[in-house]
């Protein structure tokens, strides 16, 4: 303090100017000195700031076209018209100048026009809604079309999928919460621009390979975001798990961390996927809980395999039964229109490798079953098709009164299709040396006489043929006893 003194009474005294000024230089030189002295010694007692570093500018490079402005240039390219003052600058060409074509002008990236654009509901089954910003929600119709600032909520046996402009499909699965958080392309570039945030459930993508550097998709959710160049991938949240589950399917996903150092880590467009934390290729998946770092790539479970996949679900319910697949914990298996699975109309998880969907109407299907390893992540899928086809067939049988005759019974669901009838009647439940075996019945009634005493066992077998295809129903075998 005594410096500080002095040095305040010497600037009191009037001082021709050339002294004046070497004494302030002085007082500034010994002020600073005293003043690093101070923060040196105070700095020892507080942490350093890590430096941030400044990213450079990005520039996009545009050739004119005769005739060309400033002005035109900034009205077609850039988000602000007025801007055209910064192309001056930047260029340093003056703005009323008309510009002879082949000049190349540098614009910067990030005063480029982004135009929005606009997703089409191509599919959606069960109970799904969707909502503008703070709007209530409202049901998906057939000519939906959702935009940047959308939300998208599914219920149970819920699902939706968007097809993009560019050719790409998101599915939000069953239990979902979606919004829509970036949907746009750059006017000058081409260069798209998509972001999706995932509160709850699942989000499949099957992404159109990018052709511009700067293209961005993403998957936000709590605890990561997952970002690629086209491929086909799902991402998962739990929010009662706190985790995120990435699967590939197909080509590659960077994944990196919601939030580090308190901000936000999503890469920028045009940042290679290999500069992310974690680099996924196909046929591998990680797990991610919040608060801890990106979980490490591990390999998805090999396909599993339908035990009968030509069966014709021709019964009350559909039902499939699975090869046991190693390692496999639970198993998944979807139902859709499609076979790319964007047509999703069923989703179940079952712990043993059996799936009952109950009643579907008649048509064609695919059924789409993965295994689930102890992670939680769905392996790689499979898929088949498969036809439903309902056809009841009732049988019965009883002996006629006052004789040794025996009457059977039969009739089908579909009876507008032609029929022919099998009647197999045997003493052994394998029927493997028939008794009785009339294959040319058209009608639905037969009476066998004579039977000696003892125990017999019988089925009946229903055949059609329509649309160019054959069908065959048996019955149960059934078994009754003739008393002597």
């Amino acid at each position: 303090m005594k410096l500080s003194r002095a040095v305040a009474v010497r600037g009191s005294v009037a001082l021709p100017g050339h002294r004046a000024a070497a004494w302030l230089a002085m007082a500034g030189l010994i002020a600073m000195s005293w003043c690093g002295a101070a923060s040196a010694e105070s700095s020892a007692f507080r942490p350093l700031k890590p430096r941030v570093k400044a990213t450079a500018p990005a520039y996009v490079s545009y050739t004119t076209r005769e005739g060309d402005s400033l002005y035109d240039i900034a009205d077609r390219y850039l988000s602000d018209p007025t801007d055209w003052a910064v192309l001056s600058r930047l260029n340093h060409v003056p703005a009323p100048r008309r510009m002879p074509a082949g000049i190349v002008l540098r614009l910067p990236a990030d005063k480029l026009r982004q135009d929005r654009e606009a997703a089409r509901v191509v599919a959606t089954s069960g109970p799904a809604e969707h909502a503008f910003g703070k709007n209530p929600y409202v049901p998906f119709t057939a000519a939906t079309t959702l935009v940047e600032g959308d939300r998208i909520r599914t219920g149970p046996n819920g699902f939706v999928t968007l097809e993009l402009a560019d050719g790409s499909y998101v599915t939000i699965a069953q239990n979902g919460e979606l919004d829509i958080g970036r949907l746009r392309r750059t006017a000058l570039t081409g260069a798209g621009d998509r972001i999706f945030d995932l509160h709850h459930g699942e989000v499949e993508s099957q992404v159109t390979h990018a052709t511009k550097r700067d293209d961005r998709f993403q998957i936000h959710s709590p605890s990561v975001v997952a970002g690629v160049r086209g491929t086909r991938f799902k991402v998962a949240y739990s929010g009662d798990a706190q985790t995120t589950a990435v699967a590939v399917l197909d080509g590659a996903v960077g994944v990196d961390p919601a939030q580090q150092n308190g901000r936000d880590a999503a890469p920028l467009p045009g940042v290679p996927l290999q500069a992310s934390e974690q680099l996924v290729k196909a046929r591998f998946g990680s797990v991610t809980r919040a608060g801890g770092a990106v979980g490490d790539p591990v390999e998805l479970l090999a396909a599993p395999a339908l035990s009968q996949p030509a069966r014709v679900q021709d019964g009350e319910t559909v039902v499939f039964d699975l090869v046991p697949a190693e390692h496999a914990v639970a198993y998944r298996v979807q139902v859709a229109r499609d076979a790319d699975q964007l047509d999703l109309i069923r989703d179940m998880r079952v712990s043993a490798p059996d799936a009952d969907f109950g009643n579907l109407p008649d048509g064609t299907y695919f059924v789409r079953i993965a295994a689930t390893a102890a992670n939680g992540l769905d392996g790689l899928p499979q898929v088949y098709a498969f036809e439903r086809r309902q056809l009841g067939l009732e049988a019965s049988a009883a002996p006629l009164a006052g004789s040794r005759d025996y009457e059977f019974r039969w009739f089908v669901s579909r009876s507008n299709v032609e029929t022919r009838f099998r009647f197999v009647l045997a003493t052994t439940p394998d029927l493997r040396h028939p008794i009785v075996d009339r294959t040319d019945l058209s009608g639905g009634k037969l009476i066998v006489s004579d039977l000696p005493a003892g125990v017999y066992y019988w089925t009946i077998v229903a055949e059609q043929f329509e649309n160019g295809r054959f069908y065959e129903k048996n019955s149960t075998v059934r078994s009754f006893t003739l008393a002597r």
